[in-house]
């Protein structure tokens, strides 16, 4: 039994009741055909993705036995800590200054969530990140979000 209720289970149920909501919530929506998509097309098909994604993870040989005590979630305040920032910074930044500095910092802190990651390599990554979003996001396919904003 204890093989059974370990944190790949509680995943594959979550990702797995996911799904179905996903699949349930597109059935308001008409579907249309591949040629013609209707508006819940891609939510039905993500949906039935899901359902499969779960029933991989929970019968994947591979479970983990490692338990879901306090200490063991510690550990991964870490990565949870640093994405959320980045995305919190991603939304201030964004409304107030412009998507360069947004998407930097959201590059830059989010990339602290591995601890193996420098300063130096999250910066220089960044940089590059920011540069391929302004090349593609503004420039490729003309997003309407001022880079620089200057009150």
């Amino acid at each position: 039994m204890r093989r059974l209720l370990n944190k790949d289970t509680f995943a594959a149920l979550f990702v797995l009741l996911f799904g179905l909501g996903t699949i349930w919530g597109s059935g308001h929506y008409e579907t249309g055909s591949l040629a013609r998509m209707g508006p819940g097309y891609f939510p039905k098909l993500l949906g039935f993705f899901l359902v499969i994604l779960s029933l991989i993870l929970f019968f994947s040989p591979n479970k983990s036995t490692e338990g879901l005590g306090i200490s063991g979630w510690i550990h991964k305040l870490r990565p949870w800590f640093f994405i959320l920032m980045g995305l919190i910074s991603f939304v201030v930044l964004g409304q107030y200054f412009g998507f360069i500095p947004a998407t930097f910092a959201l590059i830059f802190l989010a990339g602290f969530a591995d601890k193996n990651n420098s300063f130096k390599t999250m910066l220089v990554l960044a940089c590059l990140v920011t540069l391929v979003a302004v090349l593609v996001f503004h420039y490729g396919i003309g997003l309407q979000f001022p880079l620089l904003i200057w009150d």
